[in-house]
């Protein structure tokens, strides 16, 4: 069986790890591209060739880790369309779309996990494209994530990496709100935040509570209703007084005070 040709264009802050990783793999033949010489030579000397321009890669496979949607389409102008084109970079919704209206194989395949979850080849990454040219490009996605969910059709990867990241900046602002108000209470910072990482390493954090295949309201005889209805009593209370705590102490908490009237309801309760 011969060995799947990869092309790997952006060497960034994400993209470099990421090639290292493919580099390393048996059974892939890498080649690199990237406007900077430092990281092309870093992979050269890992194995992968480089070429001079995205037009002369000579591969399968094309995954494309640049900085925004001007910079995929730029790429994208460059690649053959009878190649399999995947998208790392985290693009607007309709992007897919229209890179495949254009005639492209498109693969949106955004990722999750940073730069240390590229350097260690534990990346989740979020595919959405044809049952074929997932197929092609799988080698080379297993190589970079241990986490690869082939989401649906095109567009499926990056509406599904929105939708992590939502919580992911939500959950930041949540955290800031909750820095003031342990500063305000004479707390360590440092300290909360080692216990805000040992717990979520253990419960999953918010992901804890994503095991049900749908938002629909809860029947009373359903299992969920019992565990959810647990969480919400747990949360309400804690809320309250995280609220009352803020309000003696001045502290300014909107996400609490939206938070806890939602709560029950987003559950499905």
């Amino acid at each position: 069986m011969r060995n799947v040709k990869v092309g790997f264009v952006g060497l960034g802050n994400i993209g470099r790890p990421m090639a290292l990783r493919l580099a390393a793999t048996e059974g892939i033949d890498l080649q690199v591209y990237d406007v900077a010489p430092d990281p092309v030579a870093e992979l050269v000397a890992a194995g992968a060739t480089a070429v001079g321009t995205v037009a002369e890669l000579d591969v399968d496979v094309v995954c494309v880790m640049v900085r925004d949607d001007a910079q995929v389409r730029a790429v994208a102008a460059d690649v053959p369309k009878d190649r399999v084109l995947v998208v790392h970079s985290t693009v607007a919704p309709e992007t897919p779309a229209e890179l495949t209206a254009a005639g492209h194989r498109v693969l949106d395949a955004p990722v999750s996990g940073g730069p240390m979850g590229a350097a260690e080849g534990s990346l989740a990454i979020m595919v959405g494209g044809a049952a074929d040219a997932f197929d092609a490009a799988r080698p080379a996605l297993e190589a970079m994530g241990t986490k690869v969910v082939h989401a649906g059709p095109v567009g499926a990867g990056t509406r599904m990496k929105l939708a992590r990241n939502l919580i992911h900046f939500v959950a930041f602002t949540a955290v800031t709100e909750a820095q003031r108000l342990a500063e305000a209470a004479g707390l360590d910072l440092a300290a909360l935040g080692e216990v805000v990482r040992h717990t979520d390493a253990i419960t999953g954090g918010p992901g804890a509570i994503m095991y049900r295949t749908t938002t629909a309201p809860i029947a009373p005889d359903d299992f969920w209703h019992g565990v959810f209805s647990h969480v919400a009593a747990l949360g309400e209370k804690d809320l309250g007084f995280a609220i009352a705590l803020a309000d003696e102490l001045g502290v300014d908490v909107p996400l609490a005070r939206e938070a806890l009237p939602r709560l029950g309801k987003g559950l499905g309760l």
